[in-house]
């Protein structure tokens, strides 16, 4: 184990606690949730366990950071995709979106255990700061749909939910775990493939078309 030397400025805890996200992305992208440990990211950095303590209490903490980082990341995407003045029709606007969404599917990932297991095993303080940064994005892009579409205000929460949760449900079918896999090849039932892409295109259009 390399020799580890504490952080001691807020821009040192700022880039060390990114390090720390980084491992546990990279973990995620290789293994199940449960799988993961303080015990396992900690191996990946090179890390006591001890050590990695220092900037954080649980795993929950660093998965809704990451997560954080994953939605703050989505959205911004999309309103950059799809700018202000752009005159896209609702067709091209599923067609754009569905694209942000399937290059950030690890956002669709990590909502699969959001609120069940990582929303539930943090403090309030980091839940809040959490949600606030995640309606202050969700406004801005239900302005910009708005703005670009004439949809109604009042149905916006509603569409950009329905598209997140569309967009989990089949994100876990495109990472099926290996036990699945396995219990599906048992009992002789082909492995369902999905074209994620394609898949919330038709939905996002879809959904665009009833609003």
């Amino acid at each position: 184990m390399e020799s580890f030397m504490r952080a001691r400025s807020d821009e040192q805890k700022a880039l060390r606690f990114a390090e720390v996200k980084a491992a546990a992305k990279k973990q995620f992208a290789e293994r199940p949730y449960h799988e993961i440990t303080l015990t396992t990211i900690a191996e990946e950095l090179d890390w006591s366990r001890a050590n990695l303590y220092k900037y954080v209490s649980t795993k929950e903490e660093i998965f809704l950071a990451l997560d954080a980082d994953e939605c703050h990341a989505y959205f911004e995407a999309l309103l950059t995709a799809l700018p202000e003045g752009c005159g896209f029709s609702a067709d091209i606007v599923a067609e754009v979106w569905a694209g942000i969404a399937n290059a950030h599917q690890d956002y669709f990932r990590l909502g699969e255990i959001l609120s069940g297991i990582i929303e539930a095993n943090v403090g309030i303080d980091r839940l809040v700061a959490f949600k606030r940064a995640y309606y202050e994005d969700m406004r801005a892009l239900s302005d910009r749909l708005v703005s670009i579409l004439g949809l109604d205000p009042g149905r916006m929460e509603d569409l950009i939910t329905t598209v997140y949760f569309h967009g989990v449900g089949y994100v876990s079918v495109c990472f099926r775990s290996p036990l699945i896999a396995s219990a599906l090849a048992e009992l002789g039932i082909k492995n369902h493939q999905v074209d994620f892409r394609q898949t919330m295109r038709d939905f996002i259009a879809m959904c665009l078309t009833s609003m």
